[in-house]
């Protein structure tokens, strides 16, 4: 079985690029193998140029991963963390740089706290920051909110923004849809290690979401229903339909195609 399969992307320098699909679909492993983790039996990845394989040392330091799971180091305190962090990409004295993002990712009061004292969110933060330590031009989100409260969620896609806007490449891979629709400007999903789609955030709303409306109506008397109309230049008839069956309309609510119902479309 083949894990990923005729998967062929070019993001350019800038991006904020989506990476969806359902679990199992090969997300995880297309990151490792641009992370240079994991080897493709064939083909060839490049991060800004330089190839995986054969240059993989500066690929990486082009890099930077935000991995699902907390993997941390429980001896260490947050700025201990981020400094050899740094020295793995041979850098040194740059402080400065740790302050800024622990002031951005709010982890300034927690510098000295040891790491296996963190909630779980706090611990999220600080792998936010690990990958940001060397300034990678390219950042890879792999579900950077799961688990994360509300407020941390608003502040780190403040914070992502912000580097984006710097000219970072972003690509994020994440469950919560809304994010993707919100945040990126193209997206590619992923079903069983293939690309079923690879456009814009506006034309996969457009092409598969665009063509079905549903529309909630609320009766005076209580009653509600629900119309599933292939557009809305259906709507007026289908109300058209309830008022002569005597219902009176005291409300209506129209959905909006959204990103959801194109990942379904097309993944399940």
């Amino acid at each position: 079985m083949q894990a990923l399969s005729g998967v062929s992307l070019e993001i350019p320098q800038g991006e904020f690029f989506g990476l969806l699909g359902p679990n199992g679909a090969g997300k995880t492993t297309l990151i490792n193998v641009v992370a240079g983790l994991a080897r493709a039996d064939a083909g060839s990845v490049s991060v800004m140029g330089a190839d995986t394989a054969s240059e993989y040392r500066r690929a990486r330091r082009m890099l930077g991963v935000v991995p699902q799971e907390l993997v941390f180091d429980p001896f260490f305190t947050v700025r201990e963390t981020l400094r050899l962090q740094s020295g793995y990409f041979g850098m040194r004295a740059n402080d400065a740089w740790i302050d800024e993002v622990m002031e951005h990712l709010d982890l300034t009061s927690k510098a000295n706290a040891n790491m296996r004292s963190l909630s779980g969110g706090m611990k999220r933060r600080v792998l936010i920051a690990q990958a940001l330590v060397h300034k990678p031009p390219v950042i890879i989100l792999d579900e950077p909110t799961a688990g994360v409260d509300v407020e941390l969620r608003q502040d780190l896609w403040q914070f992502v923004r912000r580097l984006n806007a710097d000219g970072h490449t972003i690509v994020l891979t994440t469950h919560y849809l809304e994010e993707a629709e919100l945040h990126c400007s193209r997206i590619a999903m992923l079903k069983a290690g293939r690309v079923v789609a690879l456009d814009s955030t506006r034309n996969l709303l457009a092409r598969f979401a665009g063509s079905r409306t549903t529309a909630r109506v609320v009766a005076r008397d209580g009653r509600q229903f629900t119309l599933d109309l292939s557009g809305y230049h259906e709507l007026e008839t289908q109300l058209a339909k309830l008022r002569q069956s005597g219902v009176e309309i005291a409300d209506l609510e129209l959905d909006r195609p959204d990103l959801e119902q194109v990942f379904l479309r097309l993944t399940s």
